[in-house]
């Protein structure tokens, strides 16, 4: 009797904590253009499953020595194809897991009391402009919208006019912050950013798509994933049309649908 009341009493002490037991998060490395597109998306993901997103934001190329070392994520979103296809070729991830998820756009902005007036300038003349004594982008050596910005700026025939100008971010959101702050009268930034809450009542200006070469984004599943059904279940939620029309919310583009066409009857001679 005596036994039987103890394991009683361990169930009652013990259920109350596994019905509140929080559901296992799933790690995310997140390109730093995702600040807060990809924040949005996960929250509506985290209301509708209940499942936590941690996400954690830095630099493309950055995060792809991380993984290769190692670090605990379960999904990478980079800003390019180009990593992810990297860490694939090495067996880091999960087969087939590749997906293709917006390509993004590049911006110049200026904060709103700056003395540039953008509406009025074509973008090129913006960054040639006096008062712009300094423009930030993302370090191209390790930022896609790093390289995006350089090779827009040899495109225009400008780069040579404003590489004294440059200044470099660690990642897109630190070049960002370079302009928010004043440290930068301009900056070469990712539109995804540009449209952001903080930066909406600025000045913006959109750098042509054909000016650089398209910055194709792509997300995969970490072979090593602690948590894959829920890494799974939150890349479909970024696929779904939800998620779709939230990164679009924040000037993301969509790469063309591919579907599977059937041969044409032959005709009857």
């Amino acid at each position: 009797m005596i036994r039987c009341r103890a394991f009683l009493l361990a169930l009652v002490v013990v259920l109350p904590i596994a019905k509140v037991a929080p559901a296992q998060e799933v790690r995310v490395a997140a390109a730093a253009d995702l600040k807060f597109a990809l924040q949005d998306v996960a929250a509506q993901f985290e209301k509708q499953t209940g499942t936590k997103v941690d996400i954690t934001y830095g630099s493309s190329g950055s995060f792809v020595s991380q993984l290769q070392n190692g670090a605990p994520f379960d999904l990478f979103f980079s800003a390019d194809v180009d990593y992810p296809k990297r860490l694939e070729e090495a067996g880091l991830t999960e087969p087939g897991t590749l997906y293709k998820y917006a390509a993004g756009r590049l911006a110049i902005w200026t904060p709103a009391d700056g003395r540039v007036e953008v509406v009025r300038l074509e973008w090129k003349a913006v960054l040639l402009d006096p008062a712009v004594q300094k423009i930030s982008i993302a370090n191209p050596e390790h930022a896609p919208y790093g390289r995006a910005a350089v090779a827009a700026l040899r495109k225009a025939g400008i780069y040579e006019q404003v590489k004294g100008k440059l200044v470099y971010g660690e990642n897109i959101s630190q070049a960002a912050q370079f302009v928010q702050s004043g440290n930068a009268q301009a900056g070469i930034v990712a539109m995804s950013l540009a449209v952001s809450p903080g930066m909406k009542d600025g000045k913006r200006w959109e750098i042509p798509a054909d000016m650089y070469p398209p910055i194709e984004q792509a997300a995969v599943i970490l072979k090593n994933a602690a948590n894959r059904n829920g890494a799974h279940a939150f890349l479909a939620f970024v696929k779904s049309k939800a998620g779709r029309a939230t990164l679009g919310k924040y000037g993301f583009t969509f790469p063309p649908v591919l579907t599977a066409t059937t041969s044409a009857a032959p005709k009857k001679k």
